[in-house]
């Protein structure tokens, strides 16, 4: 098996879970929070799907479909164009809340479909080229990929746990 076969199939498992946490649920079970400064599963499963597709978008040299594809307009969230959720606060987690749990998982399909579209296009080589210096050591395509991966693993496994509350 080779090294971009193992990144599809961690990504096509980060698909099936998003989708188990998100079937069947409601507009208000998104934005159940356990405590108070906790994160919703829309913010879990919106931020997921934005670190994805901003981060493959940069390294495929492509227009995140966030902006390109209007899911920006679409969720109409208070949010300037380039939030993805990294450093928000619990007061930002709240306002990510009136969503439609289908044009969430639309989104998060769509990125996932580049994502996957991008990895098919490598090969074992391409994982090794440096694509920021700014690190010691630099990072690698390979090591950014995982890095978006562990980030979506997480994200989802946080999201079904506060579904598995609501259950």
């Amino acid at each position: 098996m080779r090294s971009i076969d193992v990144l599809i199939d961690g990504f096509g498992r980060v698909s099936e879970n998003v989708h188990a946490v998100l079937d069947g649920i409601t507009a208000e079970q998104l934005v159940y929070r356990p405590g108070p400064r906790a994160n919703t599963i829309a913010w879990l499963i919106w931020h997921l799907s934005r670190v994805q597709d901003a981060q493959i978008a940069d390294v495929a040299g492509t227009e995140q479909l966030w902006t390109s594809a209007d899911f920006f307009g679409r969720f109409g969230l208070p949010f300037e164009a380039t939030a993805s959720g990294y450093g928000q606060t619990a007061e930002e987690v709240a306002q990510v809340k009136g969503i439609d749990p289908a044009l969430l998982a639309e989104y998060y399909d769509a990125a996932h479909a580049v994502t996957v579209d991008h990895l098919g296009g490598l090969s074992d080589t391409d994982l090794d080229r440096v694509i920021d210096e700014r690190w010691n050591p630099p990072v690698t395509l390979g090591v950014r990929l995982v890095s978006i991966l562990d980030d979506d693993v997480q994200h989802v496994g946080q999201a079904a746990y506060v579904r598995g509350l609501l259950d």
